[in-house]
């Protein structure tokens, strides 16, 4: 079983990962220490890559069915956004919260092991699974590093001089973000069209996928509006994402979701 070797491929992911954290954290005037930091983040999630597709290959479906599988993508998916982000404004300190964040769901994983079986069931044979949770994931990875720059945003608002910059690198997440997170709300409709006949039947994933839609609504609302708010702004930001992570597994843990038809595998 291919997930058994996960722990080997998760020390050497993580070993390529807190290389790129030191080259990109560390001051130096070495000018090879950045690409260095690059070329091991780079290398980290072409073995990832290497991981997930040998696992998709042995269990003969896509692994998105459980927590484990998504965070495997999670994974994936902040370094990638952490990458280009840092390509596109050259901010290396958000490259390297990205993959702190990301190795902690990797450790999550191998610290927490799953049972991952080659069936699937009716709902899930369905050409919109793999758009579906595809899309969800990246929006998720993206208003996550949004929130990790609210973070960062409200820490110079009370111990720093707040630079204004760091709201505009959340701004731009947040629009590709919630682009993508409209797209997967809308994939899942058609999903669950074609699964049971409804577009929408306010399941308690559903209610929370809403809500996680409405709230990050909320920041572009009022940032648009109270533009000089931007400690309002920032809490707001933050905020979301707790409601995000509630859509994303907390629902498993709710009384009301036993009997959501989302909840597939813990």
């Amino acid at each position: 079983m291919v997930w058994l070797n996960f722990p080997i491929y998760a020390i050497v992911i993580i070993v390529l990962w807190v290389i790129g954290i030191a080259g990109f954290s560390i001051p130096s005037k070495n000018k090879l220490l950045t690409p260095l930091a690059a070329i091991a983040t780079v290398l980290g999630l072409a073995v990832l890559t290497y991981f997930i597709v040998n696992l998709w290959v042995t269990l003969e479906r896509p692994p998105m069915r459980t927590l484990g599988e998504t965070r495997l993508w999670y994974s994936f998916f902040l370094p990638l956004v952490g990458l280009i982000t840092y390509l596109r404004w050259g901010y290396k300190w958000f490259m390297s919260y990205s993959l702190a964040l990301a190795i902690l769901f990797l450790l999550i994983d191998v610290l927490k092991p799953e049972t991952h079986s080659k069936t699937l069931m009716p709902a899930l044979q369905s050409p919109w699974f793999v758009p579906h949770v595809i899309v969800y994931i990246f929006s998720y990875a993206l208003l996550a590093a949004s929130s990790l720059v609210a973070l960062k945003g409200l820490y110079e608002t009370y111990f720093k001089n707040f630079d204004l910059k760091t709201l505009h690198l959340a701004d731009n997440m947040v629009y590709v973000g919630f682009s993508f997170l409209t797209f997967g709300l809308l994939f899942g409709a058609l999903w669950a069209k074609e699964a049971w006949g409804h577009y929408w039947t306010w399941d308690p994933k559903e209610t929370w996928a809403f809500l996680t839609w409405a709230a990050y609504l909320i920041y572009m609302h009022f940032r648009y509006y109270h533009k000089k708010k931007t400690t309002a702004q920032l809490w707001i930001l933050a905020l979301s994402f707790v409601v995000l992570l509630i859509c994303w597994f907390g629902i498993n843990y709710l009384p009301s979701a036993q009997t959501s038809v989302h909840v597939y595998s813990n």
